[in-house]
């Protein structure tokens, strides 16, 4: 296991859904950190492809001049979730509770999750379920800054550096064999750039992203 079991614990205990249940109409990260990541999107994704979008919300920065074939939304609040015009259908689950993500092998051509993975207790297990869910040579894309509701935030993401955080959401996808070799992005016009400014670039927010792709061969292995 990435974490240990203190590492999980939040500082509000209490059940996600009651802190999610009244609708946030607002935007977590800046307009620079949303041009970035649609450019980012815009890069990897591809047109008429399926598209599962975790820990949604009432946006989803996907590019509008791309469409998709579905696009399906997870969260926790249904109200955000219905007013999200990018998203063909959506449906609520506390990834915290219920580890198991509602469909077949092989159904998605990304995997999406944004500003939300610091919230994650028990990531292993929903990375696996990533990977179960991708196509083979699908993408996963998890994207943050250094913005978070602290108290909702795992104490391994709050007492971490942003280095730390990118090294541990590595960690997330390397501890899942089949997915390949993690690239970080602080950038997305420069492709594994080296994480040196680690304000972020210019003065807004902060932006880190970790793309992997589920591989038909595992690192190491023969083909399958």
């Amino acid at each position: 296991m990435v974490l240990q079991p203190h590492q999980r614990s939040k500082l509000d205990p209490t059940n996600d859904q009651r802190f999610y249940e009244v609708p946030r109409f607002v935007t977590h990260v800046d307009d620079g950190f949303i041009e970035q990541l649609t450019r980012l999107y815009g890069q990897y994704l591809q047109p008429n492809s399926h598209i599962l979008d975790l820990m949604s919300s009432w946006v989803s920065h996907l590019p509008s001049d791309l469409e998709f074939a579905r696009v399906v939304g997870q969260g926790l609040n249904a109200e955000e979730l219905a007013k999200n015009p990018r998203l063909d259908e959506y449906f609520v689950q506390d990834l915290n509770q219920d580890l198991v993500l509602p469909f077949q092998d092989q159904s998605f051509d990304a995997v999406l999750m944004a500003v939300s993975v610091q919230y994650l207790q028990y990531p292993e297990a929903i990375f696996r379920e990533i990977h179960r869910l991708l196509k083979p040579q699908a993408v996963v894309i998890i994207s943050f800054s250094n913005r978070m509701f602290y108290q909702k935030a795992i104490q391994a993401w709050r007492e971490g550096t942003e280095a730390e955080r990118v090294t541990l959401v590595e960690s997330y996808l390397k501890s899942v064999p089949g997915f390949s070799a993690p690239e970080t992005i602080v950038n997305p016009m420069i492709r594994s750039a080296p994480l040196l400014p680690w304000l972020g670039w210019g003065s807004g927010d902060p932006f880190y992203a970790i793309a992997a792709r589920r591989v038909t061969e595992t690192p190491g292995t023969n083909a399958e």
